[in-house]
């Protein structure tokens, strides 16, 4: 089906991100469409910290309330549906759907987020976002003080310890295989009496999903309570990269300060253009997506 409606904004992703880009453009009486799928890279999450007014509330909730807020503009429009096509055609974007909805709009912003690749461990998937984790700023103070893994290697598993240290004076580093510090990490580990455990992880025993205990190749078993795993992910949405948006090194969609990707009229905003994975943050860069877009739109008319 196609609508005839060219709207002035397809936002595809109607989490955080995309919510908050959808009230900034509402706010402005821009015609909007959000297009969410349902699939929430924090589902499993109990509990959203370190966003004030927010701390501590079930990320869904916060989720919730927030589209329920952005729909009181009336200018903004939900579909649930999932895009999986799209292309520029002369001054407007064509997105295609799942349900086989055909939309125009004019300008197009991402907040498809990213999707975490699991590693083959018995029990990691069910513990990821709630005992198994990825960021000190979102989950670290809820496990202060108690025994803390890392699961990573290198200069990452470093960065994350520096992070970590302060939290808590038991902490382990996990490098499942050879570790590769250097002279000067090795001996900073050291200082701050930090172990390194080279055999593989096999599986991480869990009572719904906190952790018990970490099972290793060589067959002990480690009591912990937390542990901080650095994994890979790939982009939720491939659209960005076929419409020719740039990535970064990293695999991010890459974005100047205004959420601009490489395709004018295009616009990221989320966990799909940044490493600093929150919900603030995702609020915040979402929030200027929405203006920026608005602006772009104005310059047009104008």
């Amino acid at each position: 089906m196609t609508r005839n409606k060219i709207y002035d904004v397809i936002i595809i992703g109607g989490s955080y991100a995309g919510l908050s880009a959808a009230m900034a453009l509402g706010r402005s009486l821009r015609n909007v469409l959000v297009i969410d799928s349902g699939k929430t890279c924090n589902a499993q999450t109990p509990h959203s910290h370190n966003f004030i007014t927010q701390d501590g509330i079930k990320p869904s909730v916060i989720a919730k309330k927030a589209k329920e807020d952005v729909l009181q503009y009336n200018t903004v429009e939900f579909l649930n549906d999932l895009v999986i096509d799209g292309k520029k055609a002369q001054n407007n974007f064509e997105i295609s759907t799942e349900k086989g909805e055909q939309i125009k709009g004019k300008k197009l912003i991402f907040a498809t987020g990213i999707k975490d690749l699991m590693p083959d461990i018995k029990g990691f998937s069910d513990c990821w976002g709630i005992s198994v984790i990825h960021c000190p700023y979102c989950h670290g103070y809820e496990f202060k003080g108690q025994k803390t893994g890392i699961m990573a290697n290198g200069d990452t598993a470093f960065h994350i310890a520096s992070l970590v240290n302060n939290l808590t004076n038991d902490l382990t580093i996990f490098t499942n295989g050879k570790n590769n510090f250097n002279i000067e990490q090795t001996d900073k580990l050291k200082k701050n009496n930090i172990k390194i455990i080279e055999s593989q992880i096999i599986e991480v025993e869990h009572d719904n999903g906190n952790i018990q205990k970490i099972a290793l190749e060589n067959g002990k078993k480690m009591t912990f309570n937390a542990m901080y795993a650095a994994i890979p992910f790939k982009q939720h949405s491939e659209l960005p990269i076929t419409l020719g948006c740039e990535t970064t090194e990293q695999g991010y969609i890459e974005v100047d300060n205004f959420q601009k990707t490489s395709i004018e009229g295009v616009f990221a905003c989320g966990d799909n253009s940044t490493m600093m994975r929150s919900v603030a943050n995702a609020v915040a860069n979402g929030n200027i997506a929405g203006a920026m877009a608005n602006m772009e739109l104005i310059h047009n008319e104008f």
